[in-house]
């Protein structure tokens, strides 16, 4: 059977670029209305993409004196917008380090059962201090903490999902997702995951990225078939390439300075404020990956840039969007579908977790010019096949106990 292409949107907020709620003719409080998201998911399921998705920390973090946050908690908008949609897969974000584990199978397992089958759980381990003191923390879990908890909260959903007396849905249970590219955060992919998000900049780390974690699967009693890899790709898109490079520069102008530093000094573990933007960060101030204490997925990515390009902070920060380190491509719709067709045919990814650099209008744009390429060239579905998430991503129903839970706990 050939390979299918997967394509999800993630809806952040106004959008993916730090000053998207700056472009001419944003609405700034968008993400603060229902109005968006109904609009988005109606698109993306006239498109027949795969899902859409929703991020989240559970706290109030430190950015919104630069652009609007994500307001609504992820699953009671999905119960909202399960009821404005019929086949579109809806996928939730919640904290393993800060969730109960029983409290969320039974949430997610409703709103799984009430959608008819379309609900996925991204499950992953939450960093920084601003969760921690929301949750009466003084500090915030150590990195191998997250995950060894990440481990057992997805067990627990498992056990809970796959309980003889648990009522099921047309995909039997939520599909579980994960996102993290530490080396902790690939192996707990590899052992719970049955779609990875995945932050990667080149080819072939990402391809190295898909085939370590299909392989570590039968470490923990399954198939590599068992998981899909999504990295995350931001597009620009315009009608011709020459369109798309001017938004991409009115979107670097328009971009709050401060926010983009912000960011990535929280990435990086520095107060970027403190140094010249026209020159190059101290790469002696940067620790290796396995010593940062965020997100080591994003470090790293972010960490390669600054080897293989040596730019100056102020290049740095416009080549991430003044966001995390997701991979940016800009150009007219033949050129962003030429750019999805070459890393899925060459196997660094099944699919791409989608964050337009606007919303609407930057989703609105790929929904209505790159679909139809990509349609036209035979990668993407023209309708849905199945009615559930597992359906739309070639995933089997599981029967009850078919996760090996058994080897889940031995495997630890």
């Amino acid at each position: 059977m050939a390979r299918e292409l997967h394509l999800n949107v993630n809806i952040l907020n106004a959008g993916f670029i730090g000053g998207a709620w700056r472009f001419p003719g944003a609405d700034p409080y968008a993400a603060y209305t229902a109005e968006l998201y109904e609009h988005v998911v109606r698109k993306a399921e006239e498109a027949r993409l795969d899902a859409v998705f929703f991020a989240d920390t559970p706290a109030l973090a430190g950015d919104l004196p630069f652009r609007p946050g994500n307001n609504f908690e992820p699953t009671v908008n999905l119960a909202r917008l399960a009821a404005h949609s019929e086949r579109i897969g809806l996928v939730g974000t919640l904290s393993a380090s800060y969730n109960d584990p029983v409290e969320v199978a039974r949430r997610i397992g409703s709103l799984d059962v009430i959608s008819g089958g379309r609900v996925g759980l991204n499950v992953v381990t939450t960093a920084g201090p601003f969760a921690a003191r929301n949750f009466g923390r003084t500090e915030e879990f150590d990195h191998t903490q997250r995950y060894e908890r990440a481990a057992d909260f997805a067990r627990r959903l498992i056990d809970r999902w796959d309980a003889p007396d648990a009522v099921r849905s047309p995909q039997g249970r939520p599909v579980l997702l994960q996102a993290g590219g530490s080396r902790d955060g690939r192996r707990l992919a590899s052992r719970i995951a049955e779609a990875v998000f995945s932050v990667d900049q080149t080819l072939a780390g990402a391809q190295a990225f898909r085939t370590e974690v299909r392989a570590g699967t039968r470490q923990f009693g399954r198939q590599p078939d068992d998981v899909i890899l999504l990295p995350g790709l931001t597009t620009i898109v315009g009608s011709t390439e020459a369109e798309a490079k001017q938004r991409r520069e009115l979107l670097d102008e328009i971009q709050p300075t401060g926010y983009a530093l912000w960011r990535l000094g929280g990435q990086l573990g520095l107060d970027l404020e403190r140094f010249e933007l026209d020159e190059p960060i101290p790469r002696e101030l940067l620790p290796e990956p396995e010593q940062a204490s965020g997100s080591q997925g994003f470090y790293r990515e972010v960490l390669g840039i600054i080897d293989r390009e040596k730019p100056t902070l102020r290049e740095l920060v416009r080549r991430l969007g003044g966001s995390t380190g997701h991979r940016i491509v800009v150009g007219g719709p033949e050129q962003i579908a030429d750019d999805i067709q070459h890393w899925f045919e060459q196997g660094a990814a099944d699919g791409f977790n989608l964050m337009p650099d606007v919303f609407p209008g930057g989703f609105d744009d790929f929904a209505d010019h790159v679909v139809p390429e990509l349609q036209r060239r035979g990668l993407f579905r023209r309708d849905y096949q199945g009615t559930t998430l597992r359906e739309h991503f070639g995933l089997a129903v599981p029967p009850r106990g078919s996760f090996s839970t058994t080897n889940l706990k031995a495997a630890g």
